[in-house]
C-alpha cells in the first residue's frame, strides 16, 4: 500500500503546502529515502531523472533545519546554472513554512550580489565552480553546514567538478548529513560517495529498462543536408512544445534562426549566453511565446519545463547516459512523451551500439537502419577480448 507524506515522517506544516501544490502521493525515491533522510541518517539513491529526487532530499532539509542557526546551514551542490535556480525555487516554497530562506550561486552574474543572498540564506543550492570561488574569496562560510547534498553526483564528475568539489567538501564540517543523488552509484560516484558519507542508506529506483519508460523512442535515418527539413516536417506536422538537442552553441544560434526562417517560433539556449539571457529564454519557452527550444547538452540537465511534448536530438547524443538525460526532460511526472533521434548514414553504427546498450533495437530497426556488430575491444589482462556493448533482449 502506498504511504502518505505524513506517514513517511513529514510535518503536517510542510505537507499543507505539498497538497495545495496538488503533490499528495510521494514518488518511488521520496518514499524510499525520507524516512533516512528525515531520522539525520548518510544517504545514497539512485534514481532516473524526472523521478522526485528534489523533494526527497528538500522535505529532510525543510524539517531539519533550525531557522536561527548560522547561515548557511544546508549546501546542495548541482552541475547547472539551471538546475541551481530550479532547485532554488522548489526549497524556496516548502521552506517558506519554517522561515527559511534559500539561495543559488551559479557563474555568469555578478558575484557580489549573490554574495550578499548567500549570507543571508539558510539554504545554499550552488555549482561547484562558483561556490569554490565564493569561498576561496571568503565571501562565504561553509564551515557550519549542517546537511550536505550533491544532486547528479554522476554529472558533476561528468563535467569534470571533482577538484572543486573535493575543496569544497575539505571546508566543511565533518560532523555532517551527507546525501548523493545520482543516477549511478558506481565507479567513481561509489568511491566519492565512500569518502564523503558514513554508514549511509542506499536505495536504488529499478526500472525495467535503462531509458525513460514513459515516452516513446523513433529514429530517424536522414542526410545531413535535408535534417534541417525533417525537423521542420516533424515540428509542423506534430506540433507541441519541442525541445532540440544540437552539439556545438554556434550550431543552437544557426538552427534556431533556420526555423525561424521557416515561420517557426524557437529560440536557441547554450552555455555562451548571458544567465538573465538564457533565462528569458527558457522563460517564453516554458509560458508558451516559442514552440521549440534549440539547446546544447547545458540544458540536459535541470531543464524542468512542464509538457514537453517532444525532445528531438538534432545532433545524436555521445552515449546512452547523454541520451537518456536529454530524453529526460519529456515524458515527467507520469506523464507521456516522444523521444526523436536523427541519424546519418555515417553514425549508424555508433547510434546502434547506443540503442542496443538502451533495449531499444526494435524501434532502431523499425527505421530501417541495421544493427552494427558488437564491437570488439582488447583488455589489458592477457590479451583477452571483451564486448564493448552488449545487445540486450527487452524486458517488458
Amino acid at each position: 500500500m502506498q504511504q502518505t507524506f505524513p506517514e513517511l515522517g513529514v510535518a503536517t506544516s510542510v505537507t499543507g503546502v505539498l497538497e495545495r501544490r496538488n503533490i499528495v502521493t510521494p514518488t518511488r525515491v521520496q518514499a524510499m529515502v525520507l524516512p533516512d533522510a528525515i531520522a539525520g541518517r548518510d544517504v545514497l539513491a539512485k534514481a532516473p531523472t524526472g523521478s522526485g529526487k528534489t523533494l526527497a532530499f528538500g522535505l529532510p532539509i525543510v524539517q531539519r533545519l533550525d531557522p536561527d542557526a548560522p547561515k548557511p546551514s544546508a549546501l546542495v551542490l548541482v552541475p547547472t546554472r539551471e538546475l541551481a535556480v530550479q532547485v532554488a525555487e522548489e526549497l524556496a516554497a516548502v521552506g517558506r513554512t519554517r522561515g527559511l530562506r534559500s539561495a543559488a550561486a551559479y557563474g555568469g552574474v555578478s558575484i557580489a550580489a549573490q554574495a550578499k543572498a548567500v549570507g543571508q540564506a539558510n539554504i545554499l543550492i550552488a555549482t561547484p565552480g562558483r561556490l569554490d570561488d565564493l569561498a576561496r574569496r571568503r565571501l562565504v562560510r561553509l564551515d557550519r553546514i549542517q546537511i550536505l547534498i550533491l544532486d547528479e553526483a554522476d554529472r558533476m564528475l561528468d563535467m569534470g567538478f571533482l577538484p572543486q568539489v573535493g575543496a569544497i567538501v575539505k571546508r566543511l564540517p565533518t560532523d555532517r548529513q551527507t546525501m548523493f543523488f545520482s543516477a549511478t552509484l558506481d565507479g567513481d560516484v561509489a568511491r566519492i560517495a565512500q569518502a564523503y558519507t558514513r554508514e549511509p542508506r542506499r536505495h536504488e529506483v529499478h526500472t525495467d529498462t535503462p531509458t525513460v519508460e514513459e515516452a516513446s523512442h523513433r529514429f530517424i535515418k536522414v542526410d545531413s543536408g535535408a535534417k534541417v527539413e525533417a525537423l521542420v516536417k516533424l515540428l509542423t506536422e506534430e506540433p507541441g512544445r519541442s525541445l532540440v538537442f544540437v552539439r556545438t552553441k554556434r550550431g543552437a544560434d544557426r538552427l534556431a534562426m533556420k526555423l525561424k526562417d521557416r515561420g517557426l517560433k524557437a529560440i536557441a539556449m547554450h552555455g555562451d549566453m548571458g544567465q538573465p539571457a538564457r533565462q528569458k529564454a527558457l522563460a517564453r519557452f516554458e509560458a508558451g511565446k516559442v514552440d521549440t527550444l534549440v539547446a546544447t547538452d547545458v540544458a540536459a540537465r535541470g531543464l524542468d519545463v512542464e509538457a514537453i511534448t517532444h525532445v528531438i536530438n538534432f545532433d545524436p547524443p555521445e552515449d546512452h547516459k547523454d541520451y537518456v538525460h536529454r530524453v529526460g526532460r519529456t515524458a515527467r511526472a507520469g506523464q507521456s512523451g516522444i523521444g526523436v533521434t536523427f541519424v546519418q548514414p555515417e553514425q549508424e553504427g555508433d547510434m546502434s551500439r547506443i540503442a542496443s546498450r538502451l533495449q531499444l533495437t526494435d524501434e532502431f530497426k523499425e527505421s530501417g537502419m541495421r544493427l552494427a556488430p558488437p564491437q570488439v575491444v582488447y583488455s589489458s589482462k592477457k590479451g583477452r577480448r571483451s564486448l564493448l556493448y552488449r545487445p540486450q533482449k527487452r524486458r517488458f
